[in-house]
This record gives C-alpha cells, structure tokens and sequence, in this order.
C-alpha cells in the first residue's frame, strides 16, 4: 500500500517533471516541491480558517468570562472550552494538520528521490518497476532515456548528505538552514494572540510543533540525502511566502515576548 499509493507515484511525478526540464533533477525537486504545496494549499486554507476562529474564540468576552469562573478547575474549563470549540466548529488540532499531512510525503519524498537517483542495483530496479506502473505508464516514463540522472547542484550530489568543512569539522549548511526555515514558519503560523489556558490543546500543539518540527527535520537534513533538504527549504520558503501574501503571517511572533507589541484582550460587546 504504501508503494502504491505514496512512494512510486511520487517517484515517478518526480522523474517526470525532470524530464520537463531537461534533465537538471535539483530544479525538478524545486517544481516538484511547488506542485506538491499547490495540492495542500486547501489543507492550508482549512488551517488558516481554524487559526483565525480560534483566535476569535480567545479573544472573545464569553471565553474570558469561562475561564475567570472555572479558574481553578482544570478539567471542567477543559471541557467548557471543548463546548466552544464544537460550537465554533473548529478542531482544536486543525493549525497543526498540514503539518501531520506532510510527514508521509517527506517519507515518501525521501526514498522517492533515493530511487530516482539508484545508488544501488537494487534501487535502479524498483525504478524500472516503478516506470511500468499505472502512474508510470501515464506519465510516459521512458527509464533508458533518463539514467543515470544528474545529481550535482553547486557542491552537493542531491543523493548524498551535504557535508562543509568548516574548522575542520563536516557541517550541513543546508541542514541549518532546514532548521532556521522551519522554525519562522511555524512561529508565523502560530496565533498572535496566544491563550493564557495552560489546558489548550491547540495551544500546546502549536508549541511542541514549533520546537520538535525543526529539530526532526534537522536530523533528517543532516543525515540523509540533499535533495530532501533541498525540498525541505523550498516547502518553507514556499509557505511563508504564502502566509504572507494573504496577510497571516503573523511577524510579531519572531520578536522575543517582550518586545512583542502589547494585544488588546477582550472580545466584542
């Protein structure tokens, strides 16, 4: 299932767009990567919608007035702010589920372009296998056209871990720059104004996703191929500038808390 569904379609989407572009696979993982952000771009619509219905819940008189009476009762604040929740008809975990949706294509990404580039004997034949597939087969993948594929982009063979000697020592610049990326957009997808709840799911979700995503993606980026890193950059990069052309990126939540500009608390009247 997960061949058939996730890993030889992808690879073979792969190994189509880098035939659109004459061979150069480092820019088929760049158009790669935008076809695959326009085909979430609903889940991040879906995201945004959620973001901003909870942030109105938040800031709303009627959760400021529950949360002043069930201030020292956990679970029944708890369960008040699930009511408001259905009512409002968000998920409390919905700011998080593009991100969720993404781990199966990075996995899938991943050993997509392990295969496309075939290191290995064993390798290069789930490539022909993966070329006489349905999706192959559509797509008109013609394998003795494409191998062997051309890795190289600047210092790096995309199919290997980037490695830079600096002070002696086997740095990944990509690796880092993996880390920085997704950090800013997971804290410009965040809420601008956080809950004051230490219950809040959403808000404890949104918190662990923006210190563990960066930090799972920088041992992936670090230790596996730099293709994968490649696209990791381009999907951030990608995102923000999403966020930020339909204006909800919130830049505020870059700045330490106390230079953060005071928010108004308190709903409408």
């Amino acid at each position: 299932m997960w061949e058939t569904i996730i890993v030889t379609p992808l690879t073979n989407l792969l190994l189509w767009v880098n035939t659109l572009v004459g061979g150069h696979f480092w820019i088929a993982i760049i158009l790669f990567t935008i076809l695959i952000r326009l085909a979430t771009h609903p889940l991040m619509a879906k995201q945004m919608k959620s973001t901003a219905a909870l942030q109105e819940m938040q800031q709303s008189k009627k959760w400021q007035e529950i949360q002043a009476k069930h201030k020292g009762n956990k679970e029944q604040l708890a369960q008040e702010q699930m009511k408001m929740y259905k009512e409002a008809g968000v998920s409390p975990f919905g700011s998080c589920l593009p991100t969720l949706i993404q781990l199966p294509i990075i996995f899938g990404l991943y050993q997509s372009v392990m295969r496309a580039l075939s290191a290995t004997p064993l390798q290069l034949t789930y490539l022909v296998k993966s070329a006489g597939t349905f999706t192959g087969e559509l797509l008109n993948i013609n394998i003795t056209e494409m191998i062997p594929l051309n890795s190289n982009f600047l210092w790096m063979n995309l199919g290997q871990p980037e490695r830079v000697t600096i002070f002696g020592f086997g740095v990944s610049i990509l690796a880092i720059i993996v880390a920085i990326t997704t950090y800013i957009q997971s804290k410009l997808t965040m809420p601008a104004t956080p809950s004051a709840n230490p219950t809040d799911q959403s808000a404890q979700m949104g918190k662990m996703m923006s210190l563990y995503m960066p930090l799972m993606l920088l041992y992936f980026a670090w230790n596996y191929a730099s293709g994968l890193a490649l696209y990791f950059i381009v999907s951030n990069v990608l995102g923000i500038v999403q966020y930020a052309l339909l204006g909800k990126a919130n830049w505020k939540n870059l700045l330490p808390k106390s230079l953060q500009p005071a928010t108004k608390t308190g709903g409408k009247k």
